[in-house]
């Protein structure tokens, strides 16, 4: 092992604006360290941080954030509500359901259901 995870940063044009949206889908509460970086600290996992670049974003995320819920159309619409565009219908394979969504700055992220109940490894 090399190390862990520390935080996981999105480069953004609105650092405090998506600390905000996160924060809302994920819990915890948006911080500013200044005008180019924000985060926010998800109960039960690591930090993400979103950074102020000069550039837009272009093209899919090569990484994503898969939110696990209950109920993919509840969240969806939560999600919806926060700020976030749903892109195409809820997808549904022998893995479970997910649906795709954007942030309010373009990132896809994806509220999902697994078709079989996952186990909490640390009960």
């Amino acid at each position: 092992m090399i190390g862990r995870v520390d935080e996981v940063v999105v480069d953004c044009a609105e650092p405090l604006v998506l600390a905000g949206f996160w924060a809302q889908v994920l819990g915890g509460e948006p911080r500013s360290r200044d005008d180019a970086w924000a985060y926010v600290d998800p109960p039960g996992w690591t930090r993400l941080a979103f950074q102020l670049v000069p550039e837009p974003k272009r093209g899919k995320n090569r990484l994503h954030v898969d939110v696990l819920v209950e109920d993919v159309a509840a969240a969806t619409a939560a999600a919806e509500e926060a700020g976030a565009v749903r892109v195409g219908d809820v997808q549904s394979d022998d893995a479970g359901s997910f649906q795709i969504l954007l942030d309010p700055e373009g990132n896809e992220w994806c509220v999902v259901l697994p078709a079989e109940p996952v186990v909490d490894a640390s009960v």
